[in-house]
């Protein structure tokens, strides 16, 4: 299936389409090659473009902050945004038997991957000044649900437990992109120190 199929069938369509990725004979290079490098890139650059906007208008001043640095937060938070998809993914294969669920890798990569896709895709929002923050923020809830109707299907997860195993995960999910945001806040942060050093 190629990937704008997937995006819109995932986003509109879970129910119907967890079971045909729980199906699918895949690998995890294959899932990031194809799928995960390509919908997280969305954010990086849209957060880019946005640092860009927002320098723009700082005049002089904005000119002097260094998209260098601003970049390389970017990129930092990229990366980053890569390993989590497979940090959460253990997390979540990990909680699974405690919610009566299956313990399965690969099953777990997958639940986590597609769930993420709301979040990637709403990425793009992140250009616009606290309206895109706000909405980005509904749609990775959305993301959450998306992750609650797959957990049936992925982990055999009751549909009584299900509800309480989505919550811990996101809670773990939120930690973890905490954490990122925290690196990738840091780098920008020492750019934007050196860039009023030199502005001065």
């Amino acid at each position: 299936m190629g990937i704008v199929d997937r995006v819109k069938n995932i986003l509109l369509t879970p129910k119907d389409e967890w079971p045909v990725i729980a199906g699918e004979q895949t690998d995890i290079k294959t899932l990031y090659t194809s799928y995960i490098m390509l919908l997280a890139a969305i954010p990086a650059v849209a957060g880019i473009l946005s640092s860009a906007m927002f320098a723009g208008m700082m005049g002089r001043f904005g000119a002097s902050i260094s998209i260098g640095f601003i970049a390389m937060g970017a990129i930092l938070g990229y990366v980053l945004s890569l390993i989590m998809v497979y940090v959460v993914a253990h997390i979540a294969d990990a909680l699974a038997p405690s919610f009566d669920g299956e313990k399965n890798f690969i099953q777990s990569f997958k639940l986590v991957t597609y769930s993420m896709t709301a979040s990637w895709v709403g990425g793009i929002l992140s250009i616009i000044p606290l309206l895109g923050g706000l909405l980005a923020l509904l749609i990775a809830l959305y993301g959450a649900y998306i992750f609650y109707v797959g957990s049936t299907t992925m982990k055999n997860v009751p549909e009584a437990k299900a509800v309480g195993y989505t919550i811990v995960v996101i809670i773990a999910a939120i930690v973890v992109g905490f954490i990122i945001g925290l690196v990738t806040g840091g780098i920008v942060a020492m750019g934007a120190v050196g860039s009023v050093a030199t502005f001065r």
